[in-house]
């Protein structure tokens, strides 16, 4: 077997991918941190009943499990960081009101989410807790929209959907059949889902699919209350250059959503750029309900998307030992500008430098040419 093989779905990230991505990654926090989100960075390994804590069997299925050599303990590489997230609102904050929270990093997944994603996506996203209300939901939709526009995603189109519905339509049914009848509605497999087979229909326009599921769903309070919190998020999220519909087979990621959720799509991305939506019942497993909401975007994928930052401006310095060219070195470098430094027997291959410019002496003074 070749050593430099990786594991399928799983990939390097080269100097181009991962200038383009530093870029994006430190405009997006930039952003969340204006809108005032306060970044937090989750340990990549926690024991398995913390990880695992209020997530459904997805999450379960999703993560990598291992034994912790110092305590025997089963620990899990995180799949997802909103379970942590939640926790370090719960237990190491312990905020009484509203806290903004942000993360960027690594997560690993036992099998691939979609047909173009890796098994390690570098997650980026924003959660707020401590607020029940819709102003809530629109609030994170609105950011997630500011940073999809931050990644050049042009026109992107999200549909929205309230998993509410679905559990007052499956209330009754077991555990196992309702696992079944969750992942049949959200793969639209009518025949499978039964008597749900009626939410794998109701998508497209919001006012459109709000009055067919009136007409269409039973008239139960909590159905009636979903439909309305769709058509409110709806009309204070619309934009012009941001294409709107409901799905009632969305669903959410990991089947813990317990209100309001949505997914981001553009052209050339068979699979959603991004997925939020509210979690109410995380928190409560670690012994402090909150209200919670938030979304999460795969920085690599954005990155392929978004268009190509600004070429590399780099100058090459020579291999001479001069106190002059040291400082005309330091003055560049301080100034913003990328200097390479040549070293001695390299000189045929400085064109893998990239660099489109030189330090040259010219009249006694170190110039840029």
């Amino acid at each position: 077997m070749r050593r430099w093989l990786l594991p399928e779905h799983i990939e390097d990230v080269l100097p181009a991918e991962a200038r383009a991505m530093e870029r994006l990654r430190r405009s997006i926090l930039d952003l969340f941190e204006a809108s005032g989100y306060e970044l937090v960075a989750p340990p990549l390994l926690e024991y398995l009943e913390s990880l695992l804590s209020g997530t459904g069997r997805d999450m379960d299925l999703a993560t990598f499990k291992l034994v912790d050599q110092l305590s025997g303990r089963m620990v899990g590489v995180r799949a997802d960081h909103t379970p942590q997230v939640a926790r370090i609102d719960a237990h190491l904050l312990n905020r009484q009101g509203v806290a903004r929270l942000c993360y960027c990093g690594s997560v690993l997944h036992t099998v691939p989410a979609g047909m173009t994603k890796m098994r390690e996506p570098i997650q980026i996203g924003a959660e707020l807790y401590g607020h029940a209300g819709l102003e809530a939901d629109v609030e994170v939709v609105r950011l997630m929209i500011a940073a999809l526009r931050r990644a050049g995603i042009g026109r992107p189109h999200i549909d929205i959907g309230n998993p509410a519905i679905y559990r007052a339509m499956a209330r009754g049914a077991d555990v196992e059949r309702a696992e079944s009848l969750f992942h049949a509605v959200q793969l639209k497999d009518a025949a499978e889902a039964g008597e749900l087979a009626i939410l794998t229909e109701l998508n497209g326009p919001v006012g459109e699919v709000a009055a067919r599921a009136r007409s269409a769903l039973p008239r139960l309070p909590e159905i009636a209350r979903a439909l309305d919190a769709l058509e409110n998020l709806a009309a204070q999220c619309a934009a012009p250059d941001v294409e709107l519909s409901v799905d009632l087979a969305e669903l959410g990621g990991f089947n813990y959503e317990s209100g309001i959720v949505f997914a981001a799509f553009t052209a050339g991305s068979p699979d959603a750029i991004a997925r939020g939506g509210r979690y109410d019942e995380v928190g409560a497993s670690f012994g402090r309900a909150r209200p919670a909401t938030g979304f999460t975007m795969d920085l690599r994928q954005l990155a392929a998307l978004a268009p190509p930052p600004p070429p590399r401006r780099a100058i090459l310095a020579p291999a001479v030992d001069d106190a002059a060219l040291k400082v005309a070195i330091a003055q560049l470098r301080e100034a913003g500008e990328i200097v390479v430094e040549d070293l001695p027997g390299h000189e045929a291959a400085q064109g893998e430098l990239a660099c489109d410019r030189r330090l040259e002496k010219k009249e006694g003074k170190w110039r840029v040419t």
